[in-house]
């Protein structure tokens, strides 16, 4: 049997990093949070995560940043962006990029769980052979 998918979420803010840590949990993956793209960058998660789950709008680093960053490295892991601020050019920018979701806060969790089904169908473990 095949180990769970890692989901690596990270938002800014500590009660949506929360909430979806819960559902994402729920629906039996294995979840790591971070605060931020750097801490994430930093962690030993990197190399592990099957899909990340990752705010827009983020001090320092955003998300779109850390989408760019990652490709730039070779990381071909799928992401979900979700963001309290839609602004079309950024999710033109995610989605151009590869993105498989861009959702606006407040999102229904079915939303997020359909998201997370067609990232991880769509890149098997979302790890490179």
């Amino acid at each position: 049997m095949s180990n769970p998918p890692v989901i690596s979420i990270i938002d800014d803010d500590g009660s949506v990093r929360a909430a979806t840590y819960n559902l994402v949990r729920s629906l039996g993956h294995i979840v790591h949070t971070f605060a931020s793209a750097e801490e994430f960058l930093r962690s030993p998660h990197l190399n592990d995560t099957s899909c990340v789950i990752a705010d827009v709008q983020m001090p320092l680093m955003s998300g779109l940043e850390l989408q760019a960053h990652l490709l730039a490295e070779g990381y071909r892991v799928p992401f979900i962006f979700i963001t309290a601020f839609s602004v079309e050019n950024a999710r033109a920018r995610a989605l151009k990029a590869g993105a498989i979701c861009f959702l606006t806060k407040p999102f229904a969790g079915e939303a997020l769980i359909n998201c997370l089904d067609a990232a991880l169908q769509g890149h098997g473990d979302g790890r490179s052979p």
